[in-house]
């Protein structure tokens, strides 16, 4: 401890700081940047393409390369121009002092080829591969003319195939240089630029030929090098095409180089299906595929070169950093890396729009509690105060301004003066306008113009009861719209949170799922997983044609239900039109309850259109819903308005919002929506069918009834009908169903339908004790029948009745057993 004490010490005795260690990664990030920064930023790159490009040669002879790539950086990158000329002339120059004085000419054509043309040609894009075909042809046609004994066949033919592989090489180039030179690419390469890529490095490999270290041809270790890249990163597919189009360009380069192509393209192979062993399995297929290729092409020294060049290759990658291959991976479809860039865009979209949408949330929370502090701030007894104080300052302005009592009244006796007044306001304002006489009497002992001062009184009090309303209705209004805005805050917020849960990855369990059903002999293509949760279980399945046997809901479904524990079933199936396609179905879990329903219904005097609506509304979160509405009167308007009741009813429930909210929002509408007396009932019925919870709201409606073996339970509660007040209070009646129970639902035209019937509670019970069956449809009909019959087989006014049968949800199929090892943890 002493020692370390005394290290931590400099010689005139001060503590000093511990050195950190070597940073190996922060260098290499280091060196990183500064080589993105030359090579990329400054474009020097393109000095070194072009130097390479420039001595390239393809049978020895022709020279394609050198203006394909001049003209795609002029295009591209016009500054970076004269660096790319620089390297293409000084790589011609290490072949020959005439070749560079060729390039050089050739370049400067192409200048006065492309500025000519500039003015008469829109798309100079589509024109350059011209551009460049012109001039290389112009060239060698001028140097067969000037330098060669004349034209011939086989020098014309060469300038062609050499122009003809110009002008391929510019559209590859003009695909491939933006790939190399953008420092951060987002999209991914396409098939069509991974093979634009791969023809360009190879064609810049070609300037390595004649190279070589400790007698290595750098060309082959570069070439296989790249092999074992791409099938490391991309896999067998894409490892073998780079080495079947590297080996071609070089062997067109190097006649001599041709088996080379086998090579590559067999190490390519292997490689890629070797990669599950990372790059040791990668640089094993490589030395495999030497043995192979080289024991049937050459032996002896030539094998044992081989073996070093290749040996060489598998050196140079397995140095290669694990941030270079990432990289490069990021940008090719099907790999891991890929697949992960295209899951982090997706996750951060998805928390941008659960951001912005939770923002939303908290706007509206916001300006619900703005309405709300509203109300709370407004305390009644000083608004009462006030507006006594503004009352009375009308008055006495029309009374006692002119009175020659005014400074007897309102200065010496103020206090007394504004008691007596204040209290016949609130007497006349309780009492109808009338004053107690005692009250009077003294009040005409005390003024002088009493009469005038009631008078005014009576008029100044009608306006004030006025104001009074519409500030009570502005209140109740600001109360709704604060309960409306804090329900739309909250589905929000939940729609917030659905989108920030991320779907979970159910790889192993899909593997499972399908090896199961495969095991016991069913044909399945396809398992996608989106939930396992207990009660929310969502799987979709791609199956063959199955003649319609139904062996989703027979065999799959039961099956699903003993793996996963719980009743699957067939939520959806889309069936294959012609026999060798696939099916498309999805299983989802099964409801603890089921409901069946019964609808019985007449309009007034048998006429086609009834004032009474109904319906069954399947709500989100296994929830259903059954819903009557009464609209005033009878007819086709009675029928608009109670149907408009419940679509927007409709409507709200299903976006989420809580059911009293929602009843409270319809309710608003309809009443601010016309000033005519234009009424509905409500009557609602919210079924939780996992639990048989339910929820009643009634809204001026009549009673329901819930029938469970021989006891008859009345849901009633007492509320006016929706439209004539803004604000209406919504009494939520609760009730746990059970199996068998049958929900019986009514209008007013049913209920207080039978004649000379004094208590209709009891009639009704009655009648619905006396019940022989329990099928919700028959049960309608039966109520329907005896209602008209008890008046004389005389429909006096609309009917509507809505039966619905609780039950537990029981299968079609038992489940089959799966063995253990199979089943879901």
């Amino acid at each position: 401890m002493q020692n370390v004490e005394r290290n931590m010490l400099n010689p005139t005795g001060d503590l000093n700081l511990v050195k950190p260690k070597f940073d190996l990664i922060g260098l290499y990030n280091r060196l990183q940047a500064q080589v993105e920064n030359i090579f990329l930023r400054k474009g020097y790159i393109f000095l070194f393409l072009g130097f390479l490009l420039g001595r390239a040669l393809i049978l020895g002879k022709l020279a394609p390369f050198a203006l394909p790539f001049f003209a795609a950086v002029y295009f591209l990158k016009k500054d970076r121009a004269p660096i790319a000329f620089l390297g293409l002339v000084a790589g011609a120059a290490t072949l020959a002092l005439t070749d560079a004085a060729v390039t050089f000419g050739v370049i400067f054509l192409f200048l006065i080829l492309f500025r000519s043309m500039g003015k008469w040609v829109k798309n100079e894009m589509r024109a350059l591969p011209f551009y460049v075909f012109t001039t290389i042809i112009t060239g060698e046609l001028f140097k067969l003319a000037v330098f060669s004994s004349g034209f011939s066949v086989y020098g014309t033919a060469m300038a062609g195939v050499e122009a003809g592989l110009g002008l391929i090489l510019t559209l590859i180039f003009l695909q491939s240089i933006p790939l190399l030179t953008t420092g951060k690419r987002k999209q991914s390469l396409k098939t069509e630029e991974i093979v634009c890529l791969i023809i360009m490095l190879a064609s810049v490999m070609t300037g390595t030929i004649g190279w070589s270290v400790y007698d290595l041809s750098v060309e082959h270790i570069m070439s296989r090098y790249l092999v074992l890249l791409f099938s490391f990163v991309a896999g067998a597919t894409v490892g073998s095409t780079v080495g079947v189009v590297t080996g071609l360009i070089l062997s067109l380069a190097n006649v001599s180089s041709f088996y080379h192509m086998s090579l590559l393209a067999f190490s390519g192979l292997l490689g890629g299906l070797l990669k599950e062993g990372k790059k040791p399995g990668v640089a094993v297929g490589l030395i495999i595929a030497t043995l192979l290729i080289g024991m049937y092409g050459e032996a002896g020294e030539a094998l044992n070169k081989t073996l070093m060049e290749s040996g060489a290759a598998v050196l140079l990658f397995l140095l290669t950093p694990a941030a270079l291959t990432s990289r490069i991976a990021k940008h090719i479809p099907g790999t891991p890396e890929y697949s992960a860039e295209q899951q982090q865009y997706m996750r951060k979209m998805r928390d941008v729009t659960a951001r912005r949408v939770s923002q939303f949330s908290n706007v509206f929370q916001a300006l619900s509690q703005s309405f709300s502090s509203i109300n709370d701030q407004q305390d009644d007894s000083e608004e009462s105060d006030r507006g006594l104080d503004y009352f009375l300052s009308n008055v006495t302005e029309k009374t006692c301004q002119t009175c020659f009592k005014k400074d007897h009244c309102w200065v010496r006796n103020f206090n007394t003066t504004y008691d007596y007044m204040g209290t016949i306001m609130h007497e006349m304002d309780h009492n109808n306008g009338n004053v107690s006489a005692k009250l009077t009497r003294d009040w005409e002992k005390h003024c002088t113009r009493s009469k005038k001062v009631f008078e005014v009184m009576h008029q100044q009090l009608t306006l004030f009861q006025a104001n009074r309303k519409l500030k009570k209705q502005v209140q109740e209004s600001r109360k709704i719209v604060a309960e409306q805005l804090l329900g739309v805050s909250e589905v929000m917020g939940d729609f917030a949170k659905e989108i920030q849960r991320e779907r979970e990855n159910h790889h192993k369990q899909e593997e499972q799922i399908l090896e199961a059903l495969q095991d016991f002999g069913v044909q399945i293509e396809h398992v996608e997983i989106y939930s396992l949760a207990q009660g929310s279980v969502d799987i979709d399945m791609t199956i063959p044609y199955c003649r319609g046997h139904g062996e989703c809901e027979k065999l799959i479904a039961p099956m699903l239900s003993d793996i996963l524990g719980e009743t699957i079933l067939v939520s959806s199936e889309q069936c294959s039109a012609y026999p060798n396609g696939c099916c498309q179905v999805t299983f989802k879990s099964a409801k603890a309850f089921v409901v069946y329903t019964g609808v019985a219904h007449a309009a007034k005097d048998g006429d086609l259109v009834s004032g009474d609506s109904y319906s069954t509304i399947e709500l989100g979160g296994g929830k259903y819903a059954i819903a009557i509405s009464d609209g005033m009167g009878n007819g086709e308007r009675a029928h608009t308005e109670s149907q408009e009741t419940l679509m927007l009813l409709q409507q709200i429930l299903q976006s989420g919002i809580e059911e009293k909210v929602a009843i409270k929002s319809v309710n608003s509408i309809l009443s601010l929506r016309t000033t005519d007396e234009i009424f509905s009932t409500l009557d609602l019925a919210v079924i939780d069918l996992q639990n048989a919870y339910s929820r009643f709201l009634k809204i001026g409606s009549t009673p329901s009834f819930i029938k469970r073996g021989s006891k008859i339970i009345k849901i009633q509660a007492s509320n006016l009908p929706m439209g004539i007040l803004q604000d209406v209070e919504v009494d939520v009646v609760s009730e746990q169903l059970k199996a068998g129970d049958l929900l019986i639902m009514m209008s007013d035209g049913v209920f207080e339908g039978p004649k000379h019937v004094e208590n209709y509670d009891l009639w009704m019970k009655r009648k619905i004790q006396e019940l022989k069956t329990e099928d919700p449809q028959g049960i309608a009909d039966v109520i329907m029948e005896e209602v008209i019959r008890s008046r004389s087989n005389l429909i006096e006014d609309d009917m509507t009745v809505v039966v619905a049968k609780i039950d537990h949800n029981i299968p079609k199929w038992a489940s089959i057993p799966v063995p253990k090892q199979q089943k879901q943890a």
